[in-house]
């Protein structure tokens, strides 16, 4: 099965996309299985944190372009004609989900780029958390090249996450930059070296689900939807995520747990 679906003991997922022989290209059914990972993560209270990676020094390079885009078009013309929202479980949506455009995700995700993520794969980028990468990893927005646009929510997100210039940088130069320069111009969060990849993306992941998962996930709620929104009516979600922390039982089991000096037992609620 080329996505892999693991959860550990320690409320850690890690998906891992594993089609070497087309450096991890997804055509129509591996963007149903990756899009259904996302959505397995996504309604599993007892996952609190994902880790996104590949296989084999490669990361995403988004679609098959050989078999995606006529799966993709007898897809859309069987939908037409037979009243059906998906056919053999694939949706028209699993694309832009697969890559969490637009995706009410408020679980932290990580990603442990290991090779080249282009085009799709700086599309999923976009909804990721952390960014961890070996040094041979490369980054690009590389469409225009071929004539196509990233509407997979790389126009819209990227400039919102890293500053203008090197935003419109990657969108209008089309290249491939190196994890070097993806690093100084804040698109990735760390480089490391390739056999010490997975061990710095859980690391990163357990310094996360130290943390009350309540009080994570209301954090990112808060600064995903106020990103959208002017300052006031932002400033409102931020007040209504603390109501909603300080109502848990979490928020009694910290203060708890810390007047008793020892480890906070979370539960979520």
């Amino acid at each position: 099965m080329p996505i892999h679906y693991e959860k550990n003991d320690e409320h850690i997922v890690k998906i891992t996309i594993d089609r070497p022989e087309v450096r991890n290209a997804l055509d129509l059914y591996h963007f149903r299985d990756l899009a259904g990972a996302w959505r397995d993560f996504k309604k599993d209270d007892d996952a609190w944190v994902a880790i996104v990676t590949g296989v084999e020094r490669n990361f995403m390079v988004g679609a098959d372009l050989k078999t995606y885009i006529p799966q993709i078009t007898d897809l859309q013309k069987k939908i037409a004609s037979s009243e059906v929202t998906e056919i053999d479980g694939c949706r028209l949506s699993d694309g832009t989900y697969a890559v969490l455009r637009n995706v009410k995700l408020y679980k932290p995700v990580i990603a442990a780029v290991n090779g080249p993520c282009v085009a799709g794969g700086m599309e999923m980028l976009g909804g990721v958390d952390i960014r961890v990468a070996t040094g041979h990893a490369s980054f690009g927005v590389m469409e225009p090249k071929r004539g196509l646009f990233a509407g997979g929510g790389t126009t819209v997100r990227l400039p919102r996450q890293i500053n203008f210039p090197a935003a419109m940088e990657f969108l209008l130069t089309a290249e491939r930059f190196p994890a070097a320069r993806a690093l100084e111009l804040g698109l990735i969060n760390e480089i490391v070296e390739e056999d010490e990849l997975l061990d710095a993306a859980y690391d990163w992941a357990r310094r996360i689900t130290v943390n009350a998962p309540m009080a994570v996930q209301a954090t990112k709620e808060s600064v995903m939807r106020g990103l959208a929104l002017p300052l006031e009516e932002a400033y409102a979600v931020e007040t209504e995520m603390s109501k909603r922390v300080f109502q848990s039982e979490d928020a009694k089991e910290g203060p708890k747990a810390f007047a008793e000096k020892r480890e906070p037992r979370w539960t979520g609620r």
